[in-house]
């Protein structure tokens, strides 16, 4: 039954995929073209890929502490080994996909796509969150199937669109007799190459990839003239106002300076009216009725019931076509946006929030709602969001608000003025299955 299911989404996946090999193939960005059937080239661990240090202005320390398994300490060893793992092919079906082929440290730990190509060019459903923070997240992937980033270093090297390995034991194989992981390893756990210790390095080099010291921590810290006077407007309509932080702050009363997410999933009207949900909802509750990890992880990536979202691990109605809340730090440099990949500029984003996106949509979250927010005002709320950028990606954050503020100049498909600062429409009711 199980490989049934599986089969039936491939063939799925295989029908809702011209639409999506269009705009990752036909992505015009700085990614470099790619020939149907082939994977992207991959990347180097340059200087980008290190550690990142704990003296960074804002690093929660004790947040940090909280988060870290007492089975699994950041040990050098370990860190080491899993770096190295991050970036070997070796763990992909072909040998020509990693970890890093979709989180790519020069791109802040992110592939600059839409969505996520893997192994043999396969075009998946959803872009790939970066890797920097993930420590801190409650729940891995965008929604929320797992819970660790042991777990969550597993099902991509298994996924027949991501890393296309049979099973993790299959990828172990082709390390196993390599001496200098035969080294690491024992360096590391004290045993010789395991499923268990591999997933363990790659997890625990991840909880390494913690990123702050931006202009907004320095400013946050005291230093006044760390960010532009739009920027501490940008902050205080972002609190206010623009509403965004009822998604992206632990509470709604208290400011968060942190981590810039509630660590829950919401439906904010993306992508929802292109697809029958309804009826996919009813599919996934009859095809993922028994909750196996695997098959929801196929539907997730590989077909078109990845528009579900939440609803495909939690089968609730009200989680229908929900999203985890992304952590905003470094957001300029980790586009496109959302969980297709669907914005392009940070002001098409901003434009969604503005007019009350979705409103058609019956499972639309109920905080959605016309902003009314002028144009300095949006301009204000990017600015804050640019302020959110570590150091080490300062030039790349240059380049990129330059192409996108380009962009927003020339074109503005989100933008509704008049919706924006309309009432807030009657939202239909959802229809019971």
């Amino acid at each position: 039954m199980r490989a049934t299911t599986i089969a039936r989404l491939l063939v799925l996946s295989y029908i809702f995929m011209g639409a999506a090999v269009s705009a990752v193939y036909g992505d015009a960005g700085s990614n470099p073209t790619l020939a149907p059937g082939e994977a992207p080239p991959l990347p180097h661990a340059g200087p980008l890929a290190n550690p990142r240090p704990q003296n960074q202005v804002g690093f929660p320390a004790a947040l940090t502490a909280s988060v870290i398994p007492p089975a699994s300490p950041l040990t050098p060893a370990a860190i080491a080994l899993g770096q190295k793992l991050f970036f070997d092919s070796r763990l992909s079906g072909d040998g020509t996909v990693a970890c890093a082929t979709c989180h790519d440290p020069a791109r802040a730990f992110t592939d600059g796509r839409p969505v996520s190509v893997g192994i043999y060019g396969r075009v998946g459903q959803r872009n790939a969150p970066t890797v920097l923070n993930a420590l801190y997240n409650k729940t891995q992937f965008w929604d929320g199937r797992v819970n660790t980033l042991e777990q969550q270093a597993a099902l991509p090297i298994t996924n027949p669109f991501e890393m296309g390995s049979a099973t993790i034991a299959e990828a172990v194989s082709r390390i196993s007799n390599d001496s200098e992981y035969q080294s690491l390893f024992m360096q590391a756990f004290g045993r010789s190459i395991n499923e268990h210790d591999m997933l363990r390095a790659i997890a625990t080099y991840e909880r390494t990839l913690a990123s702050f010291d931006s202009p907004f921590d320095h400013f946050i810290a005291g230093t006044v003239d760390a960010i532009s006077d739009s920027a501490k407007r940008g902050w205080e309509l972002f609190n206010t106002k623009a509403r965004c932080h009822l998604c992206h702050a632990l509470t709604d009363h208290r400011r968060d300076v942190t981590v810039f997410t509630d660590n829950d999933f919401h439906n904010i009207g993306i992508g929802i009216l292109r697809h029958r949900v309804g009826p996919l909802a009813q599919q996934a509750e009859r095809e993922l009725a028994q909750g196996h990890l695997a098959v929801i992880d196929v539907a997730a990536i590989e077909s078109e019931l990845s528009v579900l979202g939440r609803f495909l691990i939690t089968k609730r109605q009200n989680d229908i076509a929900s999203f985890k809340t992304p952590d905003l730090r470094n957001v300029l440099v980790t586009g496109p946006y959302f969980h297709d990949g669907s914005m392009q500029t940070l002001w098409d984003v901003v434009d969604h929030y503005n007019k009350g996106d979705g409103l058609n949509d019956p499972w639309l979250d109920e905080k959605m709602q016309p902003l009314a927010l002028t144009e300095p005002q949006l301009d204000d709320v990017v600015a804050f969001l640019v302020s959110l950028t570590s150091p080490q990606y300062k030039d790349l954050a240059d380049q990129e608000y330059a192409r996108q503020r380009s962009l927003s100049n020339g074109s503005r498909p989100q933008r509704n003025t008049a919706r924006a600062f309309g009432p807030k429409p009657i939202q239909p009711k959802a229809s019971p299955f």
